[in-house]
């Protein structure tokens, strides 16, 4: 890692049918191998089933999956004088933005649906109302967070 300066952020375009940044992160994130036009389609799909079953706008039902999977805490291992702790810390926006996105897609991945997007449609749905495996992961980390709090003293 450079002393010198942070690597600045590039700037990621929007989505071309809803304009949505985020979702476009998203699409990027589920990506293999550069198959953009792979990611947009399961992407695209997935939206239009959760928006066929639950009848609202699916780009709100993505944004409230994101949020209720965004992580607040997290553990962090410092080491002190031989031993390592579990220290509990904050997690900044953007981190918990990313780390909400990765959860989203690995839950749907090991979902048992046939195809890639009916598991991101059912994932996405499942954590709109605040079940599955991302919120699962979300709370499996709180919950590692508050066990050791005991710790947060050795915060830096």
């Amino acid at each position: 890692m450079s002393r010198r300066h942070a690597a600045e952020k590039r700037e990621i375009l929007p989505d071309p049918i809803h304009g949505d940044v985020v979702v476009s992160k998203f699409m990027n994130n589920l990506m293999y191998h550069g198959k953009k036009s792979a990611a947009e389609r399961i992407v695209y799909n997935a939206f239009e089933q959760v928006e066929r079953k639950i009848g609202r706008n699916p780009v709100d039902i993505f944004h409230e999956a994101l949020s209720n999977a965004r992580p607040h805490l997290e553990v962090r291992s410092r080491r002190v004088g031989g031993a390592t702790y579990q220290v509990p810390v904050d997690v900044r926006p953007e981190r918990a933005q990313a780390l909400a996105i990765r959860w989203l897609i690995d839950a749907a991945r090991k979902r048992s649906e046939n195809t890639m997007m009916e598991r991101l449609a059912g994932e996405l749905m499942d954590a709109a109302s605040s079940r599955g495996g991302a919120v699962k992961k979300r709370e499996d980390t709180h919950r590692m967070a508050e066990a050791n709090k005991a710790f947060s003293h050795y915060r830096w």
